[in-house]
């Protein structure tokens, strides 16, 4: 009879390669433990990033391989999932109670962003994920409507917030506590003191990560974000044309200046789709986000369609994750969600949160 050994496995395991890492299992350290009993072989996978809807196929991949390695009858698989607090700005630190927050920016209006937001929020629970979403956009706020909620949020002890909960998605806006056609008619400092506000006075409940949905530009918002919120990672969303090409870029080198890593880029309305006949049409361009992001060595995440269905599914409250989750822009959005989270677990682990406090006290 063949004896197998558990350094057999680990060389199999060596040659999976995991699509969203970009790594073997082994070197990307997701192999936990390999226990041999006989012919039965147990592997225990951690993944730092959530991706529930690729499970199966990983268990499927791994199971196939080692099956026919002789000796080897039976393989017991478990994946599981691992979210960690990743490293921010240099003079902060992770917020209790948030894991890892991550802004979704633009440069320029009318790119789709924050539907972008809404539906990479949820398409990070659908993964497995703990997500909250901040609607940091003081003058235009559109995640209430995007979300179907509306009205002043809990307040338990009159001094902080509850976040008000959609579809398993944790948020916050100021769009809650004004009415929705009253205009903030407000100087900087205090949009950026609600924004602080919004964000320390809500009571987040254990997010492995919070979206802002920043507004467009690099403004006082934007500096206020990297100066005084800590950040593990800045996403930026761009149209094929090259005005917004030229703005989106403009993004990228604010982050970049205020040492906060750009983990990749969506091209949004990459192409039309047809509602009648399904004809794709490149309407703005094409090939623009793939340019920028190997100018800038940035990650493209995904390219999403211009499709009438997202609009009007965004409109209604009930964006397309959550509506139609099994069509194909679900799918796409899905997909981004397990690249950019895999992507922000490859980098620096922040470890201030793991150890303990140690008090001295005179007796």
């Amino acid at each position: 009879m063949t004896t197998v050994h558990e350094t057999d496995i680990e060389q199999i395991l060596r040659e999976i390669i995991d699509p969203y890492l970009e790594a073997d299992l082994v070197s990307s350290k997701c192999v936990k433990s390999i226990v041999i009993k006989g012919s039965s072989a147990s592997i225990n996978i951690t993944l730092g990033y959530p991706a529930s809807g690729y499970h199966e196929k990983l268990r499927q991949n791994i199971k196939s391989k080692v099956e026919n390695v002789e000796g080897i009858d039976t393989v017991n698989i478990d994946i599981a999932t691992q979210i960690v607090s990743h490293t921010v700005q240099k003079n902060l630190k992770p917020m209790p109670g948030i894991k890892n927050i991550i802004a979704v920016a633009s440069g320029k209006g009318g790119v789709g962003k924050s539907t972008t937001a809404v539906n990479l929020a949820l398409a990070l629970i659908a993964e497995g994920a703990k997500v909250g979403i901040l609607d940091a956009d003081i003058y235009g706020p559109s995640q209430p409507l995007m979300l179907g909620l509306s009205g002043p949020p809990d307040s338990r002890d009159r001094k902080t917030m509850e976040p008000k909960v959609a579809y398993g998605l944790q948020s916050i806006s100021i769009g809650y506590l004004v009415e929705a056609d009253t205009p903030m008619i407000w100087r900087g400092p205090m949009v950026t003191n609600a924004l602080q506000q919004l964000l320390k006075n809500t009571n987040w409940n254990n997010l492995d990560y919070l979206i802002v949905d920043l507004p467009p530009g690099t403004g006082d918002t934007q500096l206020t974000l990297s100066q005084q919120i800590p950040v593990s990672g800045a996403v930026i969303i761009t149209t094929p044309q090259d005005i917004a090409l030229l703005d989106a870029q403009k993004g990228l080198k604010m982050f970049e200046q205020v040492e906060i890593p750009v983990l990749g880029i969506i091209e949004n309305m990459s192409i039309h789709i047809c509602t009648q006949c399904g004809h794709e049409e490149s309407i703005f361009g094409t090939g623009g986000g793939l340019k920028m992001s190997k100018k800038h060595g940035v990650e493209l995440l995904g390219a999403l369609p211009l499709d009438i269905n997202i609009r009007e599914q965004a409109d209604s409250g009930c964006p397309t994750v959550v509506s139609d989750p099994e069509s194909r822009s679900a799918h796409m959005y899905r997909e981004i969600a397990r690249k950019l989270a895999a992507t922000l677990s490859k980098r620096a682990k922040d470890f201030k949160g793991m150890f303990p406090k140690i008090e001295i006290k005179n007796n």
